[in-house]
């Protein structure tokens, strides 16, 4: 027996909602309404929702049996506080939201209105196309809702091709950290990196850097620390040294992380017993 098709409403049009929404649409669901608040993600409402109404959110939650929250962190609360005080809720209502920071204390304005609350973050970045869509083929979402409601949760994400992993409410920080550190702070030293590379004269960094960081990060994923290789690893302390000389013109910031995630390199070594305590130490005064 198929599951119950829901009628689902989507506040607001970013990339994110906008690709949840076609992906739920997709599966059979009916979208009853989006709302929108910019000329470029009207546009991106029309490209991957066409059809769907552009309401305000008031009458997307009077429309639609599940409302899906797909804004910025720092907004939801607000957003769901207000709409509670003005009685948009429903008893029995499902409401989600995409914020990978929090679980569903966010929405108890909405659960005391008798609605049921659930989080639904995907670990993935999003472009708003539809390229997105493919890209949720096993994608991890994070779920988190009360025990008799995270079924449909994870029902939702089966349904977006999705693979759900529960998420505690008290670990949903954690979770978002280590995601943010992982996806930002990547794209953080490939720009440093590149830099450095058009300096010296390379005009196309990427091109050179694509291979060795693409296998970089496939054997992080496979083997873990197990994975770990480099002048740091290895102990190689003259390397480093000359390293840290090279890079004494760049801007700081760029300095700055070489010798973080070097320290941070060379403790994980010493802890795998790559390196000798000793030599640890000749490292970490190297890079002080």
């Amino acid at each position: 027996m198929d599951a119950p098709r829901l009628g689902i409403g989507i506040i607001s049009a970013g990339k994110v909602g906008t690709v949840l929404g076609a992906a739920l649409s997709a599966s059979g669901h009916r979208i009853t309404g989006i709302h929108a608040v910019s000329e470029a993600s009207s546009d991106r409402a029309d490209a991957l929702l066409p059809g769907v109404e552009l309401l305000d959110p008031a009458e997307i939650l009077r429309r639609s049996e599940l409302v899906l929250f797909a804004v910025p962190d720092d907004v939801l609360g607000e957003l769901v506080a207000g709409l509670a005080a003005g009685g948009h809720f429903s008893v029995g209502q499902l409401v989600a939201h995409t914020a990978g920071r929090y679980g569903t204390s966010i929405l108890q304005p909405a659960m005391d209105a008798g609605a049921f609350g659930l989080a639904i973050h995907p670990a993935m970045t999003f472009t708003g196309m539809s390229m997105d869509l493919q890209r949720l083929t096993d994608c991890v979402f994070a779920v988190t809702a009360d025990e008799a409601i995270l079924p449909v949760a994870q029902a939702l994400v089966v349904e977006m091709r999705g693979e759900p992993v529960v998420i505690a409410e008290q670990d949903r920080v954690s979770y978002h950290a280590a995601l943010a550190h992982a996806a930002n702070h990547l794209n953080t030293i490939t720009a440093q990196s590149a830099d450095i590379l058009r300096r010296i004269g390379v005009e196309e960094p990427s091109n050179t850097l694509r291979a060795l960081m693409y296998a970089s990060l496939d054997n992080a994923l496979r083997s873990g620390a197990g994975a770990l290789t480099g002048p740091v690893a290895r102990g190689d302390r003259g390397t480093v040294t000359v390293h840290l000389q090279a890079l004494a013109d760049d801007p700081a910031e760029t300095n700055n992380s070489y010798r973080s995630l070097s320290r941070a390199t060379a403790l994980r070594a010493a802890d795998r017993g790559l390196i000798s305590q000793s030599t640890l130490e000749e490292l970490l005064r190297v890079l002080e």
